[in-house]
């Protein structure tokens, strides 16, 4: 999720620190207060294109940084270190700038990327709805993706066996295809997989080994300056160089020295006994000093210059059989088995159709079910998204979720359709193109509420999701808003007090002006600043009595929902 957010020199804004946590978030202000350079600001770190128009003026660049804290393991972080970006564990710090002269510089994790890969972590980590931004649930794949997850995890388990057969039977296609053909690329696939087989096989991955060498590797940093600093302890006292003068040399001349001298003064064998006592104590230091480099060295195994150099070649693996280190021993597995049926050949024709055809039999078969799991989830997922359409102030709205097509697909053999029926009797349009910016927010807010049970996103991000509502239907807005804060992260920029009430943190944009000067801050409200400005929302008059009346009985209402 979003932890916070560093913006300076963008629009209005000059300065400004937006911390965030999990749950709903509201921002909040009068208009022309600079919410929109908040979005904007969101936009910048999500890749979205820059403009110098909104480089705050006298300033020679505006800047926005933000910081996430993910899971263990989370996609945005596997594509942001492949990247070059350093991780401090699972946090992930994003930045953009954009001069005054238009150019921008994109960096994660401390390193300059292109633009188009915050872009692409962006997609990973916020669903932003609103007029102007790309709707997640626009795309028939996206729409397709939701209703399996909504379809529940038998359903899930189907469609995997269902892509395995259809995997089987396209290779047992691709055999029989090679066999009546003769397969003129043959020799230039099997020369293909022989290379790859032997690069692998000489690499030899292990399973997981890429974690493993990063968790060494930050171990061996410290290793290294541990190691360092005890062998020049080592050396000091004991070494193997003629150059040098270790302790225990100089200690033995000193001794030797005053022996020699004894039989004059006899008081000089007690300091030379004491010297012998030193010299034993520091060689005992050494003993241990001698032991603990060994531990070190027996303890890892590699230095750090090795572990590196290995993880490099894993990389390099990666990309080229990957993404994952699972995949490219899948990938292995997969080459030698196909080099084998090259090599083999021995199936004929006639036992080849007779395979494709019983393959087909069966992805036929698993089809039929996942069209059947996806047509009852549809029924579902229709009546619910109406259900909370009606109480979004969309009454004579429905939600169609259409399930077509026979074409056999590695995803089954349906075409998903999300289809929105703005009013009674009215055509079904798809959802993006049959609905205003205001109901459009309110529409996928009503989606997200419903699927948020089966799937939840990092973080969510609502604008004018409560364009064109009021009274009743706005605090419905605001309740289920809290619903869906309660699996995810939820951002909203509001004009409504009904709405704004639900917050778990509620920001207010501050605009200040003075001899000419314009800016704009943040800050957190709570207790009398929140009811102040909710009712300020609902009357225009921060001091009216009334007003304050209806902001808490609205407060009162949202902590008992």
């Amino acid at each position: 999720m979003i932890e916070d957010i560093q913006i300076k020199d963008l629009g209005v804004i000059q300065d400004a620190q937006l911390h965030f946590h999990s749950g709903l978030t509201v921002l909040t202000g009068e208009t022309g207060a600079g919410k929109t350079m908040v979005l904007t600001a969101l936009g910048l770190l999500l890749g979205e294109r820059s403009d110098a128009g909104t480089v705050r003026s006298g300033a020679m660049q505006a800047s926005v940084t933000g910081s996430w804290m993910l899971p263990d393991h989370h996609i945005a972080l596997t594509t942001a270190e492949q990247a070059g970006a350093f991780l401090d564990e699972n946090s992930l710090l994003l930045t953009r700038n954009v001069s005054s002269d238009g150019r921008s510089k994109a960096f994660a994790g401390g390193r300059q990327v292109p633009v188009g890969l915050l872009n692409e972590i962006g997609q990973q980590l916020v669903v932003v709805h609103g007029q102007s931004e790309q709707i997640r649930l626009k795309s028939t794949t996206a729409q397709r993706e939701a209703l399996d997850r909504f379809a529940g995890v038998d359903h899930l388990e189907v469609l995997t066996n269902y892509t395995k057969s259809f995997q089987a039977w396209q290779l047992a296609q691709r055999r029989l295809s090679d066999a009546k053909s003769g397969t003129e690329n043959l020799e230039r696939e099997k020369s293909m997989l022989e290379d790859a087989v032997d690069y692998l096989t000489k690499l030899d991955p292990k399973t997981n080994e890429d974690v493993e060498l990063q968790e060494l590797a930050a171990r061996l940093t410290h290793t290294e300056q541990l190691r360092t600093a005890v062998s020049l302890a080592h050396d000091a006292l004991l070494t193997d160089s003629f150059e040098s003068a270790d302790a225990i040399g100089q200690i033995g001349v000193a001794r030797k020295a005053l022996e020699s001298a004894a039989g004059v003064d006899q008081s000089l064998q007690e300091k030379a006994d004491n010297l012998k006592l030193i010299s034993q104590q520091i060689n005992e230091v050494v003993i241990e000093l001698s032991s603990y480099l060994t531990e070190i060295e027996s303890e890892n195994g590699m230095s750090l210059d090795e572990i590196q150099e290995r993880r490099s070649e894993l990389g390099i693996a990666m990309k080229r059989y990957g993404p994952s280190l699972d995949e490219v021993l899948d990938y292995l597995s997969t080459a030698k088995t196909r080099l084998n049926e090259i090599g083999s050949g021995s199936q004929s024709i006639e036992e080849l159709e007779k395979e494709v055809a019983a393959r087909l039999s069966e992805v036929k078969s698993l089809a039929e079910q996942v069209s059947k799991n996806r047509i009852k989830a549809a029924n579902e997922l229709e009546l619910r998204v109406t259900g909370e359409l009606k109480n979004l102030a969309m009454a004579g709205s429905r939600m169609h979720v259409v399930v077509s097509g026979d074409e056999l697909t590695p995803f089954g053999s349906d075409s998903i359709s999300f289809l929105l029926e703005s009013y009674e009797g009215a055509e079904p349009r798809p959802i993006g193109k049959s609905a205003s910016g205001g109901e459009l927010s309110r529409i996928m807010l009503a989606l997200e509420v419903v699927l948020a049970e089966s799937h939840s996103a990092a973080t969510f991000i609502f604008d004018e999701v409560d364009a064109g509502v009021g009274g009743a239907a706005a605090i419905e807005v605001g309740k289920r808003l809290a619903m869906l804060a309660k699996n995810a992260q939820v951002i909203v920029v509001t004009h409504l007090a009904q709405v704004a009430a639900f917050a778990d943190k509620h920001l207010q944009v501050v605009k200040t002006s003075n001899a000419g000067f314009t800016s704009s801050d943040v800050k957190e409200l709570q207790g009398e600043n929140q009811s102040t400005e909710l009712a300020r929302m609902l009357a225009g008059l921060q001091d009216s009595d009334s007003a304050r009346e209806h902001a808490l009985e609205l407060l009162d209402l949202a902590k008992n929902f």
